[in-house]
């Protein structure tokens, strides 16, 4: 079977690349061939045979190119054009679209649909929803703003995007957010899509609202790597050499939960803490007395950190969608204390993996991580009990959607 993967970013960047990285490894173990389409950029790693990508888009940078953006990212002629040479090419089975919008735009969804009319060939088009793009402008379901968690999107109401500046806090990306939505739900472009890919329960739940969705939504978590190294898992025996501290492992922003957590390290000064990452609050983290910094800690380090913690917090404050995070703390034995928003409390097994506690509340962060702390016993009961998690391995996720989804 050939299968083109398709992602704006082909470099590593976040959860979705690491998807698309290790689905696409796997299926070629399986003896499919899979090539990538997405926009070219120094760091990246995989592509397609006729090196064909778009420009890269880079909404931070100046220069005189950025005067064309407004039009590009509602619909890229440049990512129809080049995603046409590389079907015309690769002659795909499968397109697998990951995040489109914006860089790439889902003027590639026309660009398949073209492609079968001038081949009489079917080809099956599939979305993994990493966000909640296709119902809400921002991807977020979060006003910047405010911090506030919406909803009001659902349902095709996308000017509550430009009147809330929901894209970057600013009027006129959010006026071209709620415009590049309107476009495409009047013109049902995402009906065009076979299968639509939920990680998550919440997911599935959000675009399950647009009744263009709701029937080609099937949900699948997201999976996790198998190959723990023994002498660093710890739940095979429950043990914690080394577990002297409480583990947050991610961004340091806002919508992170990173000033939450901050806020409960303060209050628990007798709690040593120990941040791996990188983000805008980087400068707070640094200021409490009792978090370690580690920086961006990635590979074998950060495993053995995850591994080697008490338990870890995933503290996010909007509707996370499957955390790679919080399934690989348990796959190393170490229990979750995460917050009960989006599709991170299907995850973890409150009172036998972990604990979930309100997303947002400072206080009952600090009394859930209190609690936690000072009672060891019960994070070794949890540690033992993350053995018995039964998250797909790669394999086996594959082993579906190929099954499943791709057929």
């Amino acid at each position: 079977m050939k299968i083109l993967m398709v992602n704006k970013f082909l470099y590593p960047n976040g959860g979705s690349e690491t998807y698309i990285f290790k689905l696409g490894e796997q299926l070629q173990k399986k003896g499919n061939e899979v090539q990538y389409f997405g926009m070219e950029h120094a760091g990246r790693i995989v592509g397609n045979r006729l090196e064909c990508y778009t420009s890269d888009m880079n909404f931070h940078a100046g220069g005189f190119g950025k005067v064309l953006y407004p039009f590009r990212i509602i619909y890229s002629g440049e990512a129809k054009r080049k995603m046409r040479r590389v079907l015309e090419d690769f002659h795909p089975d499968v397109v697998h679209l990951n995040n489109i919008n914006f860089q790439l735009t889902p003027s590639v969804i026309y660009a398949v649909r073209a492609y079968e009319k001038r081949h009489r060939k079917h080809v099956r088009l599939v979305y993994t929803a990493h966000d909640y793009q296709w119902v809400c402008p921002n991807h977020m379901m979060r006003i910047p703003a405010t911090g506030e968690i919406c909803f009001a999107c659902r349902g095709g109401d996308f000017g509550q995007c430009s009147k809330n500046r929901c894209i970057h806090d600013s009027r006129v990306k959010s006026i071209l957010g709620t415009i590049e939505a309107r476009y495409y739900a009047l013109r049902k472009t995402y009906r065009m899509v076979d299968v639509i890919v939920c990680p998550s329960e919440f997911m599935k739940k959000q675009l399950d609202t647009d009744p263009l969705l709701a029937d080609k939504t099937v949900m699948m978590h997201n999976f996790v790597e198998a190959d723990v190294p023994r002498e660093i898992k710890k739940g095979r025996r429950g043990t914690h050499r080394g577990s002297d501290y409480v583990l947050y492992f991610g961004r340091y922003s806002e919508e992170k939960g990173t000033e939450t957590l901050l806020e409960a390290c303060r209050a628990l000064p007798e709690v040593p803490f120990v941040f791996a990452g990188t983000g805008p609050l980087e400068e707070k983290v640094n200021r409490v007395p009792n978090v370690v910094n580690k920086g961006f800690v990635t590979g074998e380090a950060l495993h053995r950190l995850i591994a080697g913690a008490r338990f870890s917090v995933y503290p996010s404050e909007w509707y996370e969608n499957c955390p790679f995070s919080v399934m690989e703390s348990q796959a190393y034995g170490t229990p979750v204390l995460a917050s009960d928003l989006g599709g991170a409390p299907e995850l973890v097994q409150p009172g036998r993996t972990g604990d979930l506690f309100r997303g947002g509340d400072a206080q009952d962060l600090t009394e859930h991580i209190r609690e936690l702390w000072e009672d060891p016993g019960l994070c070794q009961e949890y540690s033992r009990n993350c053995k018995n998690i039964n998250f797909d391995t790669v394999e086996e996720y594959c082993a579906k959607i190929v099954k499943n989804v791709y057929r």
